[in-house]
């Protein structure tokens, strides 16, 4: 069943990286919102071949689609090694660390929106093969009152709303209040 046909669709494991990462990913036309705790070097399809995700969201900012993604902690050198082969990512992909994020996201064009248990991981996203990935649910909705809260959710963390009132902040090297020059 395609979204299109409902307003709201449970899914879990393998359908997360088909209906996510494979399809809404793709359709994103304005801008595309992630939020995850965990994040590693997730390979997706592309045609025939397996390449890194990151190749994904470099090729959504070439086609001039905002890339915003909200994380929890520092990818690990796998991920770092990748994200510095694509120039478009290190000059358009606008990040966010914040330490307290726990939510899984991803919002297309705030007219769609997954929110679940799934990080970016290939585990989590369900990418790996039956015997290796996570067992993870979630939604994908294009119901306007749901995309509205979970972008609502995103982007209070984006804009700082939560980081007056953070014991965390010490620990936080991107706090959306903090000038920066």
């Amino acid at each position: 069943m395609v979204l299109a046909d409902m307003a709201t669709e449970f899914i879990q494991n393998k359908a997360i990286y088909e209906q996510v990462l494979q399809r809404m990913v793709s359709e994103a036309e304005e801008f595309l919102w992630i939020a995850t705790a965990d994040i590693k070097d997730l390979y997706v399809h592309k045609g025939k071949r397996m390449v890194p995700f990151l190749e994904i969201l470099s090729d959504t900012l070439e086609q001039g689609v905002s890339v915003r993604l909200l994380h929890a902690k520092e990818p690990g050198p796998n991920f770092r090694q990748d994200f510095d082969r694509y120039p478009a990512l290190i000059s358009g992909l606008e990040r966010l660390l914040c330490p307290r994020v726990h939510f899984k996201s991803v919002i297309v064009d705030g007219r769609q929106a997954y929110s679940g248990s799934a990080n970016l991981t290939g585990a989590g996203m369900g990418a790996k093969s039956e015997t290796r990935r996570n067992f993870e649910s979630g939604f994908v909705t294009d119901d306007p009152g749901l995309v509205s809260q979970i972008m609502d959710q995103f982007d209070q963390v984006w804009i700082g709303g939560h980081c007056k009132a953070c014991q965390r902040r010490a620990f936080c090297a991107d706090c959306p209040l903090d000038e920066r020059v």
